[in-house]
């Protein structure tokens, strides 16, 4: 009797955890940030993922310091609940139970015991629009608490966590949306409402993007669509308010963060450089460029020694004192697809596959982490829309890892395609691969599939492809193997149909090629056609079962 259990999906890795601002611990030890339904905490001197806060049973949208306890932290999910921490050792302190789905968290050291939450507005749990509440935490000796007693402090505000800030010690919260800043003053109980106009005849966009208080005096820092910054002051008094303007993005400005003494704002964008503006000199500026992708948030360490920024790439870049990268913490990229699909490298057992623009990202599942990334393509990668590049699209290992397959191809608009066939050979001094041989337009046609001959008496590749052929390469005889070239060994074909997939025997005496509906068992030793098998109408898709009976 054979009983169905239920698949039991487990999480590996893979996260984003540039999706929310990360956090610096007091002692600069650690950064923590918000990844998929956990928080994970990193080394921030040897990028070393330490370990993982885990209790929550949907996604983590904030993670913040509890302002009266230097080894906790706050997360909150959209799972409805504020969970609080002891990050040193991964412990569960307490839970509290919001109720509504919550999309950020904000506190502060004069506001005690209290969390700011932004929600659903009116009780509809998917609703657009979202309010800013404050959540007194109860004292409870429970580790389960209720906490369903929501203040509103501010009403249709932006549920993206750079949208609101703290100013002045807790004095008063400022947030923007659209064309609006709004600051709400905690002694007044009273807030002033600021409009920009759309700016749209001039060409500007002046719609807010972000916004951050100064720590000590009374200015707040707002990011624009069209890149410009503005610095308001004298905002306690809606008539006599003031701003001045700052411009050096040539887009958005995603990102805004004054340091702890508010001598320095820092600020970020798609440019991939982190300003670094001087407060009392708002014309001096500094910069460190080359951050290798768009700036997405900005955090810095409460004694202002590190800064860190996150990036649009699923990276997190540890900097000292905006003068030099320290450490990277790279997460698996999201490119615009797997063109390559997953693949596992026999020597790392790390997962391979399209990452970066030309590139293939070998990432550890065990450690979730990048190991490193191999250009394949080896251009200079041009941000340009409609621009036609190289793109990695089919990859393959040798049964040892000491072989790598890739090939990449570009179609001009009204050109042929071009199709680069590469192998590369593991270099055991650099532990990475090294471009051993290239092949311009090894068919006429795109390579629907390769695969290595598992054999240890030959080192052979096989292509198929949509010109109706398959061709076999060979490494050429050489002493050292890693000097030797691949040059095509033979050339096959059947009843001019176009082959879609290929398979070895587990011996590598033996070859399959699919043409289409048609399954045809080659010897590679002689290059015979052996037998032919036939299916009902429709392409063969994949043939690493069918193998099976030829091997006995």
């Amino acid at each position: 009797m054979v009983v169905h259990a239920e698949i039991r999906m487990v999480h590996r890795g893979g996260s984003k955890i540039n999706f929310r601002e990360p956090v610096i611990t007091h002692d600069s030890r650690f950064l923590l940030c918000a990844a998929g339904e956990s928080v994970n905490v990193y080394s921030t001197s040897t990028e070393e993922y330490v370990h993982d806060l885990q209790g929550h049973t949907d996604l983590v949208t904030g993670v913040v310091l509890n302002p009266s306890n230097h080894l906790q932290v706050y997360s909150c999910s959209a799972d409805g609940t504020v969970r609080l921490w002891d990050f040193t050792d991964a412990i569960l302190i307490k839970t509290f139970i919001i109720g509504y789905p919550i999309y950020s968290i904000y506190v502060s050291e004069k506001h005690g015991g209290v969390v700011f939450l932004v929600v659903p507005m009116a009780n509809y749990k998917s609703s657009e629009l979202f309010q800013l509440v404050a959540v007194h935490l109860p004292h409870s000796g429970d580790q389960e608490v209720e906490a369903r007693e929501l203040s509103a402090v501010l009403c249709d505000v932006s549920p993206h966590p750079g949208a609101a800030s703290f100013g002045r010690e807790g004095e008063y919260i400022a947030a923007v949306k659209g064309l609006q800043l709004e600051v709400f003053f905690f002694k007044k109980q009273k807030s002033y409402r600021f409009s920009l106009k759309s700016g749209m005849k001039k060409g500007a966009k002046n719609a807010f993007t972000c916004v951050s208080c100064h720590p000590k005096e009374d200015c707040i820092a707002t990011g624009h669509e069209d890149g410009k910054i503005r610095m308001w002051r004298n905002f306690n008094q809606k008539k006599e308010y003031t701003y001045s303007t700052l411009h050096w993005h040539h887009g958005a400005v995603n990102t805004l963060c004054f340091t702890p003494e508010g001598t320095n704002l820092l600020s970020g964008g798609i440019e991939s450089v982190l300003v670094h503006w001087h407060y009392t000199q708002e014309n001096q500026k500094d910069f460190l460029p080359r951050l290798g992708a768009a700036i997405t948030h900005i955090a810095v360490s409460p004694d202002g020694s590190l800064f860190c920024t996150s990036h649009s790439d699923n990276k997190i870049t540890i900097i000292q004192s905006c003068v030099k990268v320290s450490a990277v913490i790279q997460g698996l990229v999201k490119g615009d697809g797997v063109w390559t699909n997953l693949i596992i490298d026999p020597r790392s057992k790390a997962l391979v596959l399209n990452g970066k623009p030309g590139h293939l990202q070998f990432y550890s599942l065990h450690h979730d982490k990048q190991l490193y990334n191999l250009d394949i393509v080896q251009q200079e990668y041009i941000h340009e829309e409609g621009l036609d590049q190289f793109e990695v699209v089919k990859a393959a290992f040798d049964a040892r890892g000491d072989w790598l397959a890739t090939v990449e191809e570009r179609r001009k608009k009204g050109a042929e395609l071009e199709i680069n066939l590469k192998l590369w050979a593991y270099d055991e001094l650099t532990q990475s691969f090294v471009l051993n041989t290239t092949v311009t337009a090894p068919h006429e046609d795109r390579i629907t599939a390769m695969f290595f001959s598992p054999s240890p008496e030959t080192t052979m590749l096989v292509t198929t492809s949509l010109d109706g052929h398959f061709k076999a390469w060979l490494l050429a005889d050489h002493s050292d193997a890693n000097e030797g070239f691949w040059a095509c060994d033979f050339v096959g074909g059947y009843h001019l149909l176009k082959p879609g997939c290929c398979s070895f025997s587990a011996d590598g005496s033996l070859l399959s090629v699919g043409f289409q509906e048609v399954v045809t068992v080659w010897s590679p030793a002689s290059w015979e056609l052996l037998t032919t098998l036939s299916q009902p109408p429709g392409a063969i898709r994949s043939e690493h079962t069918h193998l099976q009976t030829f091997t006995h």
